[in-house]
């Protein structure tokens, strides 16, 4: 047992830091795709700029406004045209593997209005996107972009979450495969043992009694073989409960005094045999010469 034990703690252990090591994993990868995320948002507005004929001033740093929402701003005003935004836009936010549906919201700080906008969806059907063709006066744009949550970071935390109650399951079914069968008490040979005149067959659950067959069920053969292997010698209640009751996870009050009085009365064919209450003690298996 010692050895199967290690092997399981072995084995949870390198599950343990295989579900970790994932973790650190997926962490990494989140990040990546996240700090590449605001890479082509700078492209964006680089590009814009471009297409407005400037090409000396900045796009600001962008900023992180909410859990999926970003914020490109810009040094100088600039003016752009709907469909190069579309354009630029949809072709490099293709590059984003979390970026399958947004919405971009173009400001006009000065009016707290939008001035454009525009939705792109996974589904192309979907898409809303207006007036391309009309280009917007010069001024100092904020471009929002929202992202939809992908799912992806959470079903990676949902594996990551769900596999704890697998490799709980996986704990709890090699703990029952190697957890030691009960033994028969006192690890002793359980045929047929000879109880005086009586024969008593642990095996099969029956006392024979001068030539009768008494059947036997499976919790009272237990008592009487805990009798059987110690005649004439006080047995404990305590013991009796704990290996026949308390050691499967239950535990008796009066059920034992309820199997004992049943012993003797399938027992009192013989009065050479019987099982008598030694007070404040327990019980004991006398057997006659």
């Amino acid at each position: 047992m010692s050895g199967k034990r290690k092997y399981l703690f072995g084995l949870m252990l390198l599950l343990l830091v295989s579900v970790i090591c994932v973790a650190f994993s997926m962490t990494g990868s989140d990040d990546f795709d996240i700090a590449r995320r605001e890479v082509l948002l700078r492209r964006i507005g680089d590009e814009l700029l471009s297409q407005s004929g400037d090409r000396t001033s900045r796009v600001l740093p962008v900023k992180k406004i909410a859990e999926n929402e970003y914020q490109i701003s810009f040094e100088n005003e600039l003016t752009f045209r709907p469909d190069s935004l579309v354009n630029t836009a949809t072709r490099l936010l293709a590059k984003d593997p979390l970026a399958a549906d947004y919405v971009v919201n173009v400001l006009n700080p000065g009016k707290s209005n939008v001035a454009y906008g525009f939705a792109i969806s996974g589904n192309k059907k979907d898409d809303i996107i207006a007036c391309k063709g009309r280009k917007q006066p010069k001024a100092s744009y904020l471009i929002n972009i929202k992202f939809k949550p992908t799912g992806i970071i959470t079903a990676k935390n949902g594996y990551l979450l769900g596999s704890l109650p697998f490799l709980a399951f996986v704990g709890f079914v090699f703990f029952i495969s190697v957890k030691p069968r009960k033994a028969a008490p006192g690890g002793q040979n359980t045929g047929i043992l000879t109880l005086g005149p009586v024969l008593f067959d642990a095996k099969n659950r029956k006392l024979m009694i001068n030539g009768k067959t008494i059947d036997l069920t499976g919790t009272e053969t237990r008592v009487l073989l805990i009798f059987a292997l110690s005649p004439n010698e006080t047995i404990e209640r305590s013991r009796l409960q704990k290996e026949i009751w308390e050691d499967e996870g239950v535990i008796v009050g009066r059920s034992l005094d309820m199997f004992i009085s049943k012993l003797r009365k399938k027992l009192e064919f013989d009065p050479n045999i019987n099982i008598v209450v030694i007070r404040g003690k327990g019980y004991k298996l006398e057997i006659s010469s």
